[in-house]
Protein backbone atom coordinates (compact mmCIF):
# COMPACT_ATOMS: atom_id res chain seq x y z
CA UNK A 1 0.00 0.00 0.00
CA UNK A 2 3.25 2.13 -0.04
CA UNK A 3 2.88 2.90 3.19
CA UNK A 4 6.75 4.11 4.43
CA UNK A 5 6.66 4.06 8.30
CA UNK A 6 4.33 2.52 10.54
CA UNK A 7 3.54 2.77 14.50
CA UNK A 8 3.89 0.22 16.32
CA UNK A 9 3.06 -1.21 19.94
CA UNK A 10 6.75 -1.89 21.75
CA UNK A 11 5.47 -5.10 23.80
CA UNK A 12 8.24 -7.44 24.93
CA UNK A 13 6.17 -10.12 23.79
CA UNK A 14 7.44 -8.87 20.10
CA UNK A 15 10.71 -7.32 21.04
CA UNK A 16 12.16 -10.08 23.14
CA UNK A 17 15.49 -8.98 24.56
CA UNK A 18 15.77 -5.88 22.27
CA UNK A 19 14.85 -2.29 23.26
CA UNK A 20 11.75 -0.24 21.66
CA UNK A 21 14.01 2.91 21.31
CA UNK A 22 15.23 2.01 17.42
CA UNK A 23 13.58 1.97 14.59
CA UNK A 24 13.01 -1.79 13.09
CA UNK A 25 11.71 -3.21 9.52
CA UNK A 26 9.05 -6.22 9.45
CA UNK A 27 9.98 -9.41 7.95
CA UNK A 28 7.43 -8.89 5.45
CA UNK A 29 8.48 -5.80 3.98
CA UNK A 30 12.35 -4.98 4.65
CA UNK A 31 11.90 -1.13 3.22
CA UNK A 32 9.41 -0.54 5.72
CA UNK A 33 10.19 1.67 8.85
CA UNK A 34 8.57 0.46 12.20
CA UNK A 35 8.58 2.94 15.30
CA UNK A 36 7.78 1.56 18.77
CA UNK A 37 5.90 2.73 21.43
CA UNK A 38 7.75 3.35 24.35
CA UNK A 39 4.84 1.96 26.46
CA UNK A 40 6.28 2.83 29.92
CA UNK A 41 7.00 6.20 29.68
CA UNK A 42 4.22 7.19 27.07
CA UNK A 43 1.57 5.21 29.97
CA UNK A 44 3.33 7.61 32.82
CA UNK A 45 1.40 10.07 31.53
CA UNK A 46 -1.35 8.56 29.81
CA UNK A 47 -2.75 6.92 32.62
CA UNK A 48 -0.61 7.29 35.38
CA UNK A 49 -0.13 11.61 36.24
CA UNK A 50 -2.61 11.84 38.08
CA UNK A 51 -2.58 8.89 40.15
CA UNK A 52 -1.74 9.90 43.55
CA UNK A 53 -1.13 6.71 45.09
CA UNK A 54 1.78 6.51 42.16
CA UNK A 55 5.38 6.52 44.11
CA UNK A 56 6.33 8.86 41.35
CA UNK A 57 3.56 11.84 42.06
CA UNK A 58 3.42 14.29 41.47
CA UNK A 59 5.32 13.90 37.62
CA UNK A 60 6.99 16.72 37.02
CA UNK A 61 8.42 18.01 33.86
CA UNK A 62 11.79 18.05 35.01
CA UNK A 63 11.62 14.65 36.61
CA UNK A 64 10.13 13.38 33.49
CA UNK A 65 12.83 14.89 30.85
CA UNK A 66 15.72 13.05 33.56
CA UNK A 67 14.24 9.81 32.70
CA UNK A 68 14.17 10.82 28.86
CA UNK A 69 17.41 11.62 29.20
CA UNK A 70 18.69 8.43 30.89
CA UNK A 71 17.82 6.90 28.02
CA UNK A 72 20.95 8.99 26.35
CA UNK A 73 23.50 6.18 24.33
CA UNK A 74 20.83 3.03 24.33
CA UNK A 75 18.61 4.58 21.98
CA UNK A 76 18.01 6.43 19.01
CA UNK A 77 13.83 7.08 19.04
CA UNK A 78 11.92 7.98 21.69
CA UNK A 79 8.27 6.92 20.81
CA UNK A 80 5.66 8.45 23.35
CA UNK A 81 2.24 7.53 22.14
CA UNK A 82 -0.57 8.36 23.75
CA UNK A 83 -4.56 9.31 22.77
CA UNK A 84 -5.22 12.73 22.27
CA UNK A 85 -7.86 12.95 25.03
CA UNK A 86 -5.34 12.37 27.53
CA UNK A 87 -4.79 16.29 27.51
CA UNK A 88 -7.81 17.79 29.38
CA UNK A 89 -9.63 14.23 29.49
CA UNK A 90 -8.64 11.43 30.83
CA UNK A 91 -6.32 13.98 32.42
CA UNK A 92 -8.15 16.76 33.63
CA UNK A 93 -6.95 20.48 33.31
CA UNK A 94 -7.01 20.51 37.09
CA UNK A 95 -4.66 17.44 37.23
CA UNK A 96 -1.78 20.34 35.89
CA UNK A 97 -1.57 18.16 32.86
CA UNK A 98 -1.92 21.03 30.68
CA UNK A 99 1.15 23.34 32.82
CA UNK A 100 3.67 19.97 32.45
CA UNK A 101 3.24 19.57 28.68
CA UNK A 102 3.79 23.16 28.34
CA UNK A 103 7.10 22.79 30.35
CA UNK A 104 8.13 19.65 28.98
CA UNK A 105 9.69 20.43 25.41
CA UNK A 106 12.17 22.97 26.94
CA UNK A 107 13.43 20.44 30.07
CA UNK A 108 13.86 18.06 27.38
CA UNK A 109 15.78 20.03 24.52
CA UNK A 110 18.26 21.24 27.46
CA UNK A 111 20.02 17.72 26.65
CA UNK A 112 22.08 18.84 23.24
CA UNK A 113 21.42 15.20 21.80
CA UNK A 114 17.93 15.57 22.02
CA UNK A 115 15.45 16.74 19.22
CA UNK A 116 11.57 16.57 18.36
CA UNK A 117 10.62 14.50 15.08
CA UNK A 118 7.36 13.76 13.65
CA UNK A 119 7.35 10.08 12.12
CA UNK A 120 8.10 10.89 8.29
CA UNK A 121 10.92 12.56 9.23
CA UNK A 122 12.63 9.46 11.98
CA UNK A 123 12.21 7.55 8.90
CA UNK A 124 14.38 9.27 6.73
CA UNK A 125 17.08 10.32 9.56
CA UNK A 126 17.30 6.53 11.09
CA UNK A 127 17.93 3.22 9.30
CA UNK A 128 16.51 0.19 10.37
CA UNK A 129 18.48 -1.89 13.78
CA UNK A 130 16.70 -5.10 12.57
CA UNK A 131 13.96 -7.54 11.96
CA UNK A 132 10.99 -7.88 14.35
CA UNK A 133 8.20 -9.97 13.02
CA UNK A 134 5.20 -12.04 15.12
CA UNK A 135 2.55 -14.42 14.11
CA UNK A 136 -0.05 -12.91 16.78
CA UNK A 137 -1.84 -9.80 17.46
CA UNK A 138 -0.95 -6.69 19.14
CA UNK A 139 -2.35 -3.46 20.51
CA UNK A 140 -1.84 -0.79 23.02
CA UNK A 141 -4.25 -1.97 25.22
CA UNK A 142 -4.43 -3.38 28.76
CA UNK A 143 -1.47 -5.52 30.61
CA UNK A 144 -1.87 -8.25 27.58
CA UNK A 145 -1.01 -5.85 24.86
CA UNK A 146 -3.24 -8.27 22.39
CA UNK A 147 -7.15 -8.18 21.75
CA UNK A 148 -8.18 -9.41 24.86
CA UNK A 149 -9.80 -5.97 25.53
CA UNK A 150 -12.23 -7.00 22.91
CA UNK A 151 -12.44 -10.23 22.43
CA UNK A 152 -12.00 -13.65 24.25
CA UNK A 153 -14.05 -13.78 26.94
CA UNK A 154 -18.08 -15.39 26.58
CA UNK A 155 -19.34 -11.85 26.32
CA UNK A 156 -17.25 -10.87 23.61
CA UNK A 157 -16.96 -14.24 21.40
CA UNK A 158 -20.68 -14.82 22.00
CA UNK A 159 -21.57 -11.05 20.43
CA UNK A 160 -19.28 -11.16 17.97
CA UNK A 161 -20.41 -14.28 16.74
CA UNK A 162 -24.03 -13.41 16.33
CA UNK A 163 -23.07 -10.22 14.67
CA UNK A 164 -20.84 -12.12 11.71
CA UNK A 165 -23.28 -14.66 11.77
CA UNK A 166 -25.59 -12.77 9.85
CA UNK A 167 -22.98 -11.55 7.28
CA UNK A 168 -23.72 -13.28 4.41
CA UNK A 169 -27.68 -11.77 4.62
CA UNK A 170 -26.82 -8.93 4.55
CA UNK A 171 -24.23 -8.29 2.12
CA UNK A 172 -27.55 -10.08 -0.20
CA UNK A 173 -29.84 -7.54 0.68
CA UNK A 174 -27.69 -4.63 -1.01
CA UNK A 175 -29.59 -2.53 1.68
CA UNK A 176 -26.99 0.26 1.97
CA UNK A 177 -29.15 1.44 5.00
CA UNK A 178 -28.94 -2.27 6.42
CA UNK A 179 -25.20 -2.43 5.59
CA UNK A 180 -24.40 0.89 6.68
CA UNK A 181 -26.11 -0.05 10.58
CA UNK A 182 -24.35 -3.67 10.30
CA UNK A 183 -20.82 -1.75 9.82
CA UNK A 184 -21.81 0.39 12.79
CA UNK A 185 -22.31 -2.39 14.87
CA UNK A 186 -18.65 -3.59 14.29
CA UNK A 187 -17.40 -1.06 15.95
CA UNK A 188 -15.05 -2.22 18.28
CA UNK A 189 -16.11 -0.40 21.54
CA UNK A 190 -19.31 -2.57 21.47
CA UNK A 191 -16.84 -5.22 22.17
CA UNK A 192 -14.52 -3.45 24.45
CA UNK A 193 -17.04 -2.53 26.87
CA UNK A 194 -17.94 -6.45 27.38
CA UNK A 195 -14.12 -6.80 28.94
CA UNK A 196 -14.73 -8.37 31.96
CA UNK A 197 -11.16 -7.89 33.21
CA UNK A 198 -10.68 -6.54 37.06
CA UNK A 199 -7.97 -4.78 38.87
CA UNK A 200 -6.26 -1.71 36.92
CA UNK A 201 -7.33 -2.67 33.20
CA UNK A 202 -10.71 -3.06 34.49
CA UNK A 203 -10.77 0.42 36.05
CA UNK A 204 -9.77 2.01 32.71
CA UNK A 205 -12.27 -0.23 30.91
CA UNK A 206 -15.16 0.63 33.29
CA UNK A 207 -14.11 4.96 33.19
CA UNK A 208 -15.04 4.21 29.21
CA UNK A 209 -17.90 2.20 29.33
CA UNK A 210 -21.24 4.20 29.58
CA UNK A 211 -22.92 0.59 31.23
CA UNK A 212 -23.34 0.31 34.89
CA UNK A 213 -21.24 -3.22 33.95
CA UNK A 214 -20.61 -5.97 30.94
CA UNK A 215 -23.66 -7.45 31.18
CA UNK A 216 -25.61 -4.84 30.98
CA UNK A 217 -23.51 -3.63 27.71
CA UNK A 218 -23.90 -7.53 26.66
CA UNK A 219 -27.78 -7.77 27.13
CA UNK A 220 -28.28 -3.78 24.94
CA UNK A 221 -25.90 -4.96 22.59
CA UNK A 222 -27.67 -8.38 21.84
CA UNK A 223 -31.43 -6.95 21.77
CA UNK A 224 -30.05 -4.40 19.15
CA UNK A 225 -28.83 -7.39 16.88
CA UNK A 226 -32.30 -9.55 17.39
CA UNK A 227 -33.93 -6.15 16.61
CA UNK A 228 -31.69 -5.60 13.68
CA UNK A 229 -32.06 -9.56 12.48
CA UNK A 230 -35.71 -8.79 12.19
CA UNK A 231 -35.67 -5.88 10.02
CA UNK A 232 -33.01 -8.19 7.90
CA UNK A 233 -36.10 -11.02 7.97
CA UNK A 234 -38.68 -8.39 6.93
CA UNK A 235 -37.05 -8.04 3.91
CA UNK A 236 -38.50 -11.14 3.16
CA UNK A 237 -36.00 -14.64 1.64
CA UNK A 238 -33.30 -13.44 -0.05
Amino acid sequence: MEYKTILVEGSEKVLGWRSPNFVYYPSSAPKLKLILKNYNLSDDIAFRFSNRNWQEYPLMADKYASWIHGIAGNGEVIGLFMDYETFGEHQWAESGIFNFLEALPEKILTHPDYAFHTPSEISKIYSSVGCIDSIHYYSWADIERDLSAWLGNPLQDSAFNILYELEEAVKKSQDEKLIHSWRKLQTSDHFYYLCTKWYQDGDVHKYFNPYDNPYHAYMAYVNILADFKFRLEQRGPL
